[in-house]
């Protein structure tokens, strides 16, 4: 996805003030719980801030790690399938598959791809795997401040 049709909606959806804002992929594991995590830390009160996946599992300690670097606790996260999300007062679903084929979400609600490789398993040290985690944590960031920019 090219920076300026992300930050267009990322944009779009900093204007539609979304409620309830729902992070979806596949495992529920790494991208989704990042994004639910950094996004919680960003947006304003009241506003609720969901993520799932087609096929939880758990939460990768890694995302726990690139997390803990910008002093967010997702330890308390656990992996929730899209099935146990009622469509009801979900205003905006962001899927962040890239290689997978996202869940899909049944509702109404206002729907955006930002599509981030997945770092669970990129890297074959712990540092690479690490630094995969860093860089769609970075992403994720650089893209939610423009949502919940004040």
């Amino acid at each position: 996805m090219s920076a300026v049709s992300w930050q267009r909606e990322a944009e779009e959806l900093r204007q539609r003030a979304p409620r309830h804002l729902l992070f979806l992929c596949v495992a529920n594991s790494a991208r989704s719980q990042m994004a639910e995590g950094i996004a919680r830390s960003l947006a304003p009160k009241g506003v609720k801030i969901s993520s799932a996946g087609s096929k939880p599992s758990r939460v990768n300690p890694l995302a726990i790690r690139a997390l803990d670097e910008l002093g967010i606790d997702i330890r308390g996260h656990a992996s929730k399938s899209v099935d146990d999300i009622s469509p009801d007062g979900v205003d905006a679903v962001v899927t962040l598959c890239a290689e997978e084929v996202c869940p899909v979400f049944l509702g109404k609600a206002h729907r955006l791809h930002w599509g981030l490789p997945d770092p669970a398993g990129a890297g074959s040290t712990e540092e690479e795997q690490l630094q995969a985690f860093r860089d769609v944590r970075d992403e994720l960031r650089r893209r939610l401040t423009v949502v919940f920019a004040r």
